[in-house]
């Protein structure tokens, strides 16, 4: 058990749905242990600017239904330098904070292994509406995200069956096509684009020509953002010219961060927060929280981030070597179940879309 008696909780990064839950049950579960518990204001900014305050168990009370973060989230730069990451040990030190549970995407991470390697003890808890950390099957935020998209779809539907039309709809992900595949499944869209897999406009162009000519009215085509050629309303206009279909394009945008946690996201945040209490009292760190096959575990953060690189293409080769042969196949295995899954779900909007 380590000989810890304070300890501070940050959110970083993009908001998303939940990290107000995964702060009150770290604070909760914390007191609950005898520990005090310091809010850091403002993610890492916080840290270097000394914008720090207690938390209590009524400071955290009726924050399980709202959105966004009670401790506000900022993207520190000074804190990624030397002078920054000294100032923000200095707080630590200045408040006595022994150990940070850092709340956010892989961003936050980096930062949470910058304070474990200068002594202070760090744990990650996945928040990211974009799913899009590779070593956890989900992270807090993107069912409440998913489920914001789908209400939204569904009102364009009402329209486009009314008026004969299409809407192209470009949905968050930030390269991820984690919301887009899911809700192009829920809301019946006749295709999906994402950067994951390849995407054949011609033949989405015949689909839906002869979909229309079948009788068919209205007509939703998914599209996760910043993918060239695509997440743009010339996708929609070559859409119009090539079927004779009146079609929109819908940017749905950062209302897709906002919103009241669903009870998916409200509960995957009070496991992992407090599983993250657990873990730092039994001396972990430089650890991220995860769900894996449906139970919380903890990995290594160096080897999540790797996972996460490698998947995504940023990591070189030789970036394995430092891990056993059986490690690289966990790592190369999380890769493949993701882009099988893309594929999987893919298949699924082509087969029942109609």
């Amino acid at each position: 058990m380590a000989n810890i008696k304070r300890i501070g909780v940050l959110t970083s990064g993009g908001d998303a749905p939940g990290m107000n839950n995964a702060v009150r049950a770290v604070t909760r579960a914390a007191l609950a242990q005898g520990l005090e518990v310091i809010g850091i204001n403002g993610g890492y900014s916080g840290l270097v600017y000394d914008n720090v305050r207690q938390l209590t168990a009524r400071d955290v009370s009726n924050v399980v239904t709202h959105g966004g973060t009670m401790l506000y989230s900022d993207r520190c730069h000074e804190f990624k330098t030397e002078e920054g990451m000294a100032k923000a040990i200095a707080t630590c030190k200045k408040y006595g904070i022994e150990g940070i549970i850092a709340c956010g995407g892989d961003g936050t991470f980096r930062g949470a292994t910058d304070l474990s390697n200068r002594g202070i003890p760090t744990i990650g808890i996945p928040c990211t509406i974009d799913n899009d950390i590779t070593s956890t099957d989900y992270a807090i935020g993107y069912d409440t995200a998913m489920n914001t998209v789908v209400e939204m779809i569904d009102r364009l539907r009402d329209t486009c069956e009314s008026h004969a039309r299409c809407n192209v709809v470009e949905v968050m992900g930030n390269h991820a096509g984690g919301i887009a595949v899911q809700t192009a499944v829920a809301c019946g869209a006749v295709a999906c684009v994402i950067a994951e897999e390849p995407f054949d406009e011609d033949a989405m162009i015949e689909k839906m020509i002869k979909m229309k000519n079948d009788g068919k009215r209205g007509f939703i085509v998914v599209v996760s953002e910043l993918i060239p050629d695509y997440a743009d309303p010339a996708f929609a206009k070559r859409i119009q010219e090539k079927t004779g279909i009146e079609t929109k394009f819908a940017r749905l945008a950062h209302v897709v961060r906002g919103g009241n946690p669903t009870l998916r996201d409200r509960v995957t945040a009070a496991k992992m927060g407090s599983y993250a209490v657990s873990e730092l009292l039994s001396g972990k760190s430089n650890i991220v929280v995860c769900e894996q096959a449906g139970e919380i575990v903890s990995l290594d953060i160096n080897f999540a981030q790797t996972a996460d690189r490698l998947y995504k293409g940023k990591a070189k080769p030789e970036e394995l070597l430092k891990y056993s042969e059986e490690e690289q196949e966990i790592i190369r295995a999380a890769g493949a179940k993701k882009q099988q899954y893309f594929k999987d779900m893919l298949a699924l909007v082509e087969e029942i879309s109609g």
